[in-house]
C-alpha cells in the first residue's frame, strides 16, 4: 500500500485531537501502519520551538506576526523532512495534528499576511508536500467557547481565522472535506472514515 497524508484541521476545541487517536485506531485494526503528529513539534527542534511558540505567554505576546510564521515554517521544514516524509515512504499512514492550511487561516486570514507570500514560504519549507486529505471539522466560535477553547485573541481574531478555514475549504473541495465537528464524537469519527476511506484505501 501506497503510504498516505491526512491532516485535520479547525480552530481551538474542534476536536481534532480525539478524532486523530479514533481514526488512528481504526486503521491499524484495519492493517494499516499509522504514524500520529502534530504541528507545532513532532521533532526535538520542533517540540522546542512548540514551547515558544504556544507556551511561553510571555514571548508570545511579544512576538511579531511574521517572526511566529517563520518559527512555524521552522517546526514544519522539521517535521515534513525527517519524520512524514519517511513514513510516507515505508508505506505509513500519517495523520497529522494541523499542517499548511492552519497558517494560511491564522497567520494568513487572522493576522492579515499576505496569502501568496505565505503559500511561496510554505512550499519551500515542505518541499511541496501537500496532504492527500484534509478533514476541516467546523465548529461555529460559540461551541469553541463552550468547551473552554478559544479565548486567547478574543472572538474578532478568530472569526477571521474560522472565515478563513472555510474559504480554503471552498476553495479546495477535492481535498478539504467539512464535517460538523458539533456532532457526538461517534457520529463524527463515522463520518471521517466514511469520508477517508477512498483517499487511504486506494491503491496509489
Amino acid at each position: 500500500m501506497t503510504g498516505r497524508f491526512i491532516t485535520f484541521e479547525g480552530i481551538e476545541g474542534a476536536g481534532k485531537t480525539t478524532q486523530i487517536h479514533i481514526l488512528a485506531e481504526s486503521l491499524r485494526e484495519k492493517g494499516r501502519s499509522v504514524c500520529v503528529v502534530r504541528e507545532p513539534g513532532g521533532t526535538p527542534v520542533g517540540e522546542r520551538l512548540r514551547e515558544v511558540l504556544l507556551k511561553d505567554t510571555v514571548l508570545s505576546g511579544l512576538v511579531l506576526p511574521e517572526t511566529e510564521f517563520f518559527l512555524f515554517c521552522a517546526c514544519r521544514s522539521e517535521l515534513a523532512r525527517s519524520v512524514i516524509r519517511p513514513a510516507l515512504k515505508r508505506g505509513k499512514v500519517v495523520l497529522c495534528d494541523r499542517f499548511t492550511d492552519s497558517t494560511l487561516a491564522y497567520q494568513g486570514y487572522g493576522r492579515g499576511l499576505d496569502l501568496n507570500r505565505l503559500r511561496e514560504a510554505i512550499d519551500f519549507s515542505t518541499g511541496g508536500l501537500v496532504p492527500d486529505a484534509t478533514i476541516y471539522l467546523d465548529i461555529p466560535i460559540e461551541a469553541s467557547h463552550r468547551r473552554g477553547r478559544g479565548d486567547e485573541f478574543g472572538d474578532v481574531f478568530f472569526r477571521r481565522v474560522e472565515a478563513g478555514f472555510r474559504k480554503l475549504a471552498e476553495s479546495e473541495p477535492k481535498r478539504i472535506r467539512v464535517i460538523d465537528g458539533q456532532d457526538s464524537v461517534e457520529a463524527v469519527a463515522a463520518k471521517v472514515l466514511k469520508n477517508l476511506d477512498s483517499a487511504i484505501f486506494e491503491q496509489g
